[in-house]
């Protein structure tokens, strides 16, 4: 068990006296029984939004202590640096452009009257790519997702065996609580794959900055959340392999940084999806070699291509949904198609940017008895993940089937 010999005894035993009220224990007795007849669980954790160097803060004890006798890494997310299609992009292994899910908003041209959303579960969606809780179920292996995008979502009529819609009024601790009743299930019900989702460090970057004291409070919080996580499965005895995980990072904007779509195109000849980090827009019948003269190219603080000469290195261009002609902001910047909204001033912070910009790097801890002790890895793209987690699980790997590999993250586990 040098899982928790190492990783209680030294790294983590004051730092969850601090964080948490660990549940009672087992008694010694029957500790030693309980522990050999439960099999490593993986449990995949996304905090939303946190940015690589928040780890650097000190302000993290228990992911740092993970992340000490763990792997850690700066992961790069996938393009565009957006949550649903980074969260489909962990358990796939395939980049937006591929899986589909190429924005949190869009349109499909074969159903041009719906714009998909974050509250959209059609499979008509979300079935281009199988997310791994699809292919654990069909191999006999339980999963539980504790909320995650696409995961009420039935793909081949198969679902998580336990799955929650999010909920953003259930608390951090609450979400916890839930992996832990469910690893109290009798083995032969018991999930083997587990996903945990947290939001409030996502919505603290965007409402105050990635360098705000709000902001730290709210990564102090979740800290705290895994290290309830921690010890509650310190007390269960049941071994795990963690993997901690974000979708993107985040930026700072300003007013003072907008791109303003209007002072290129008359708003009559455009059809714009969406505006911010980047524009997605698709010109008016009749329009087209106005609006594609006037746009295309570079502006003070954008960029704008036809979806086909969007660089190559965003993975990003192919797929239909992606409007016929995309401009995407330097970091920093805010596209705008007229004045802001007064309801949402152009402050805090926010994501989307391009994804080897600095401030998108995604967090990446993993720690556990499958897991190498005191590896960073070089930085490596969010594709890689789905592999490493069928290979914690058992799961074949894919024969060139998806984007990603494990070669990137091999080194993270253990020999």
């Amino acid at each position: 068990m040098r899982w928790y010999s190492k990783l209680f005894a030294a790294a983590l035993a004051a730092t969850l006296q601090a964080c948490v009220t660990p549940p009672a224990q087992t008694p010694a007795s029957s500790a030693s029984s309980v522990a050999q007849t439960r099999e490593p669980v993986t449990i995949l954790i996304s905090i939303d939004g946190f940015r690589r160097d928040y780890l650097d803060r000190g302000i993290t004890p228990v992911m740092s202590a993970l992340a000490r006798d763990g792997a850690v890494a700066a992961m790069r997310p996938s393009f565009p640096s957006k949550t649903f299609p980074n969260h489909y992009t962990l358990v796939t292994g395939m980049r937006p452009d591929h899986h589909g899910i190429v924005s949190n908003s869009f349109y499909d041209p074969e159903r041009p009257d719906y714009r998909f959303t974050m509250a959209t579960d059609d499979p008509f969606y979300w079935d281009a790519a199988e997310p791994i809780w699809v292919a654990a179920e069909k191999a006999g292996i339980p999963t539980a997702t504790m909320f995650w995008p696409g995961s009420n979502v039935k793909l081949d009529d198969v679902r998580p065996s336990s799955w929650q819609q999010f909920n953003q009024n259930i608390t951090g601790r609450q979400r916890v609580d839930a992996i832990i009743d469910w690893l109290r299930r009798p083995e032969e019900t018991r999930p083997r794959l587990l996903t945990l989702y947290f939001d409030t460090v996502d919505t603290a970057g965007h409402r105050f900055g990635p360098d705000a004291p709000e902001l730290e409070a709210a990564v102090s919080d979740v800290d705290a959340l895994i290290g309830r996580l921690v010890a509650g499965l310190d007390t269960l005895h049941q071994p795990a392999n963690l993997v901690i995980v974000a979708d993107h990072g985040m930026a700072e904007i300003s007013a003072d940084r907008i791109a303003q779509l209007q002072d290129y195109v008359d708003p009559q000849t455009v059809s714009v999806v969406e505006t911010g980090a980047f524009a997605g827009l698709a010109p008016v019948e009749g329009h087209e070699a106005e609006v594609r003269d006037a746009l295309l190219g570079e502006h003070p603080g954008m960029t704008c291509w036809e979806r086909e000469n969007i660089p190559a290195r965003l993975h990003y261009g192919t797929n239909p949904r992606i409007p016929p002609i995309f401009c995407l902001a330097d970091t920093g910047w805010t596209i705008l198609n007229g004045p802001p909204n007064p309801e949402w001033p152009i402050q805090g912070g926010t994501h989307g940017y391009d994804s080897d910009a600095p401030e998108m790097l995604a967090v990446f801890v993993a720690n556990g008895p499958d897991i190498a002790r005191g590896v960073t890895l070089q930085p490596f793209d969010n594709v890689d993940v789905e592999p490493l987690l069928r290979r914690l699980i058992g799961l074949p790997q894919h024969d060139g089937e998806i984007d990603g590999s494990l070669a990137p993250v091999v080194d993270a586990l253990a020999e």
